[in-house]
């Protein structure tokens, strides 16, 4: 094995350009598919017309709002382009100069002090479907926050309101006048006038005008805990069943990570095998000079350790850029190991079924592929029945189990590093004796 591991690395030395594009092009199309899950859309450039008078305020409960100040608060998630008139705004969209167009008309402080009348600002698209999308859901997104931000000013308000009723005092703030008595106060005070009137109609009166004093007064302090489930109806509370949160930047690192090594290990391992075939040395090291599974061992070790190689090199460079626990560094190498030598040996039953390097490298690189996105498909984005068929020809295949176990080893998620470690080393065996068994036939 050792003379054998010697010509191929001696190969692999003389073609050197061939050694560097097995390298960069699996990282990099890893690189390009981290780089797509992890990043989020863009700002996108919207223009902002401000038709209200300079200056305008909003009164919300005690608190005066500065309509300009609105406006930027709201488009936040936008980059936004101001322009003077609603006519140049189009303009803009018009050239493309920006995606959409955001008009606040001049009454927007009336309407939103009213308290009555709905305020509303209108938006100028262009006509690309793509680009439509995009600016709505962003659009949508800050005015959900601007909404719910006047809403809790709004609740505030009311509940101060409230407390102004029941405790009494100065209410000018209401419009009514000033040192009124608090709806708590009611009660008592016509308890002590009750008591000194005779029994009478009178008496009744009050005692009935008491009565629904003191139920108002019990009723409206339940007010604010009405006006807190109206403001937020639902309070979503996040429960994780198992395993633990995975930043997404995380996940994006284990995915490209992974990606690469199949990508290395399994071209160069079914190369290597297609190789000796190809230059008809097969039949003469099989003639005593190295067993089969010697042959095959060695061409999935020297793939297993270029891939290990290439694929913690990439892992510690993104962790140059992307937080991750180097405190675990000894279990990514365990996961990257059997992750290679899983995928060294579904490279070497690749090249043992195959007859010549381009048919192994082509079929190598069309099955490496569609694996990992049949892996990366998510759960309910497809059909119960059909998620099921991916989930089980992910499951014959190393790439899945490769990304859980590694994800396991970086991020510490679910399922268990030790189960996906078991399932990889059941899978090499399997393909190992899949690559035996096609080296037998293609004597």
């Amino acid at each position: 094995m050792r003379w054998l591991l010697a010509k191929d690395l001696r190969i692999l030395a003389r073609s050197r350009l061939l050694l560097a594009l097995l390298i960069i092009y699996p990282a990099a199309i890893a690189l390009l598919i981290g780089f797509a899950i992890s990043r989020s859309p863009s700002k996108p450039r919207i223009a902002i017309v401000d038709e209200t008078p300079p200056g305008e305020t909003v009164r919300v409960g005690s608190q005066l709002v500065d309509v300009h100040q609105y406006a930027e608060h709201l488009f936040t998630d936008v980059q936004s382009v101001s322009v003077a008139t609603r006519s140049q705004a189009i303009a803009k969209v018009t050239a493309a100069d920006v995606l959409a167009a955001v008009v606040i008309p001049p009454d927007i402080a009336a309407r939103l002090g009213s308290g009555t009348r709905q305020a509303g600002v209108e938006v100028i698209y262009n006509g690309d479907a793509l680009e439509q999308s995009l600016v709505q859901s962003q659009l949508a997104s800050a005015l959900a926050q601007a909404n719910l931000g006047f809403s809790e000013q709004i609740q505030k308000a009311a509940a101060q309101a409230i407390d102004l009723l029941l405790r009494g005092g100065n209410l000018g703030a209401l419009g009514a006048p000033s040192n009124l008595i608090g709806l708590s106060q009611i009660p008592a005070l016509l308890a002590r006038v009750t008591a000194r009137e005779p029994p009478g109609p009178d008496r009744s009166a009050l005692e009935r005008v008491s009565v629904f004093a003191d139920f108002a007064a019990q009723n409206l302090s339940l007010s604010k805990q009405v006006l807190s489930t109206v403001g937020q109806p639902i309070k979503v509370r996040s429960t994780l069943v198992h395993g633990r949160r995975t930043p997404l930047d995380t996940f994006a690192v284990v995915v490209a990570v992974s990606i690469s090594e199949m990508l290395v290990c399994v071209l160069l391992a079914a190369g290597g095998v297609a190789l000796e075939r190809e230059e008809q040395a097969l039949a003469r090291l099989l003639r005593g000079l190295v067993s089969r599974e010697t042959l095959l061992v060695e061409k999935a070790l020297l793939a297993a350790g270029c891939a290990v190689v290439v694929a913690f090199a990439l892992l510690a460079g993104v962790g140059a850029f992307v937080t991750l626990g180097w405190s675990r560094v000894l279990l990514w190498i365990v996961a990257l190991a059997f992750a290679a030598l899983a995928f060294g040996a579904l490279g070497v039953a690749i090249g043992a079924l195959a007859r010549e390097v381009r048919a192994a490298s082509l079929l190598a690189f069309l099955l490496s592929l569609p694996l990992a996105f049949l892996a990366l498909v998510p759960a309910g984005s497809v059909a119960s029945g059909f998620y099921d068929v991916l989930s089980a020809i992910s499951f014959v295949f190393p790439f899945k189990a490769a990304l859980q176990a590694l994800d396991a080893a970086v991020n510490r998620a679910s399922p268990p590093l030790g189960s996906s470690l078991a399932h990889l080393a059941v899978l090499t065996l399997v393909f190992a004796s899949i690559a035996r068994l096609g080296l037998t036939r293609a004597e």
